[in-house]
């Protein structure tokens, strides 16, 4: 395996200063063992070459290079005494040891530990030069030992080491033909966050499913990445089939969007630009938050996952801060990638307050400091109904790019939003065939809507369908028209809270609505009524008062 002369000599380092034991958290046992092996035999960069063994609980002791097994040290007591009384220059690699820390539940074997702590003088001061290595695919470690253990971060393959891995399995296979040298770079950075094995997996079934490989190889390779983010339980892939069109109205958030597409490539190093970190949506309930960050997934085609706050606290102590580690390295390890933390303030909201010993605080910290510090391409979409209980360190710049907010939508956003559902329900639908939607109906619809979010229009739109379905008849315009005046919308039954989020948002954020839409507001005629007789709209005051004082900062794209 190639590794780079940077990892090689970052390894050796810790050896050369005689730290005692050195964990190295991976799932890469392999390649893992390799690194040390090629370190150990490099005198240009130890010094003084190793011999090197390695310890599983099934074998003991094995000479790396021989595969001789060293007798009766099955038993890790058994196995720490020959590290004690082995005299030679040696790298001793444990796998399994982790097991005996107190692993998944299970007590921790004290006596393992105490013989691991009498070795530090053995190891740190003796005339020969002996390291312990532990590899395991978690990081555990005793409290005990946590001043004497240093952990060692091994990173995931790189796009060379991926192209010799494909190249090898090409080789093997007799498929060189059709392959351009830029085809398997463009396949081998697809692959990127995988480990060797996951990406050899991806490669052997792109080529069973398409006879061969090809370019169609990267969309298995993404279903590989799939299973690495469902394995973690905490983060969620969704495959989104939305596109920017689905979105009504919103302009001006969506063309902030749309610039920043593809700044994480090649291209954009021309400009000196940086990957944008992320944005924060806030604004009314249902008005188009989550589904912008569905569409992003499309508008950018990255992979979204979506981060569960709740997964993240769980019950274990001390799990919660691992939990949210182990989130934010999977969300790397298959960037560039999109990170969306739906209703954050549901799990950040209470950071400060002393009901959990300082989890959420914790958490919380190292959430901030990897969105500051992150040099992987994540771009992270936080939603937020009620932003005024973040705290406030994560709402300054150099967080978040920029700070949105999505209000009730205006009329000409309104007509977007009905536009959109009404083409995707009733396109081509026999019992709608009668039916003219065209842009009287349209208007006529926004206006009676007035002060309607998103979903309420949405859901206009389907218990009309209902209505129609019920008995068994073609949809009527009456149908729209009862479903809409049988609503009460967010507008009137939370009007204060939508008061005081304008409040906050009209100094601190910027307007997801793009100001020529806004030039709709206060000069709409009054709303046509059907004949039909009904009762009051009771949105239209609510929303008139409310859009007088629209909150979020206004920008020209």
């Amino acid at each position: 395996m190639k590794f780079s002369e940077e990892l090689k000599n970052s390894l050796a380092n810790l050896f050369k200063a005689r730290f005692p034991f050195v964990y190295i958290p991976t799932w890469e046992e392999s390649r893992a063992c390799a690194l040390v092996n090629e370190v150990a035999k490099d005198e240009n960069i130890i010094k003084v070459p190793r011999k090197v063994y390695s310890w599983t609980q099934t074998d003991g002791f094995v000479d790396f290079e021989t595969r001789k097994k060293i007798n009766d040290t099955v038993q890790p007591i058994k196995a720490l005494e020959f590290v004690d009384k082995n005299d030679e220059n040696a790298i001793y690699i444990f796998k399994d040891l982790h097991n005996y820390f107190g692993a998944n539940n299970r007590p921790a074997d004290f006596s393992v530990i105490r013989k691991m702590r009498d070795l530090i003088p053995v190891l740190r001061e003796g005339s020969f030069r002996e390291n312990v290595v532990l590899v395991s695919p978690e990081l555990i470690i005793p409290s005990d030992m946590q001043k004497e253990i240093s952990v060692f971060d091994f990173p995931l393959p790189t796009v060379n080491e991926i192209l010799d891995t494909l190249n090898q399995m090409i080789d093997e296979n007799g498929l060189s033909d059709g392959l351009s040298n830029e085809d398997k770079v463009k396949i081998a950075k697809s692959a990127l966050g995988l480990t060797l094995q996951e990406a050899e997996n991806a490669f052997s079934r792109a080529i069973v499913k398409n006879k061969g490989l090809n370019r169609e190889a990267i969309s298995v390779i993404f279903d590989e990445k799939n299973q690495v983010i469902k394995k973690t339980g905490i983060l969620e892939f969704i495959k989104s089939d939305f596109d920017i069109n689905d979105i009504g109205g919103l302009e001006n958030l969506k063309n902030w969007l749309l610039k920043r597409n593809n700044s994480w490539s090649d291209s954009a190093k021309r400009y000196n630009i940086p990957a944008p970190k992320g944005v924060l949506i806030t604004g009314v309930p249902g008005c188009g938050k989550s589904l912008t960050a569905k569409a992003m997934s499309a508008i950018w085609q990255l992979p979204l996952l979506k981060l569960d706050m709740g997964k993240i606290f769980s019950g274990i102590v001390g799990s919660s801060e691992e939990n949210m580690r182990r989130a934010i390295a999977t969300a790397e390890a298959v960037s560039p990638s999109i990170l969306w933390v739906d209703e954050i303030e549901k799990g950040l909201g209470g950071t400060g307050s002393s009901g959990d010993s300082g989890t959420s605080t914790r958490v919380f910290g190292t959430f901030l400091t990897w969105m500051q510090e992150k040099s992987a391409p994540v771009f992270v979409i936080a939603t937020a109904n009620d932003i005024s209980s973040l705290p406030p360190e994560l709402l300054r710049k150099g967080r978040f790019d920029e700070i949105f907010f999505v209000d009730l939508p205006t009329f000409e956003e309104r007509k977007k939003i009905f536009e959109v559902h009404l083409n995707k329900r009733l396109k081509n639908l026999e019992v709608a065939s009668n039916l003219s939607i065209d842009n009287q109906f349209i208007e006529k619809l926004s206006r009676m809507s007035d002060g309607f979010v998103g979903a309420e229009i949405e859901q206009a739109v389907i218990s009309a369908l209902y209505e129609a379905f019920f008995n068994q008849r073609n949809i009527k315009e009456q149908d729209f028209f009862n479903a809409i005046q049988s609503t009460v919308p967010l507008s009137v039954t939370q009007k204060e809270q939508i008061m005081r989020l304008r409040e906050w948002a009209n100094v601190r954020a910027v307007s997801a609505t793009a100001r020529s839409d806004m030039k709709s507001l206060n000069i709409e005629p009054e709303a046509e009524m059907p004949s039909e007789p009904s009762k009051p709209d009771a949105s239209s005051d609510s929303e008139n008062s409310i859009n007088n004082n629209r909150g979020g900062r206004l920008l020209d794209f």
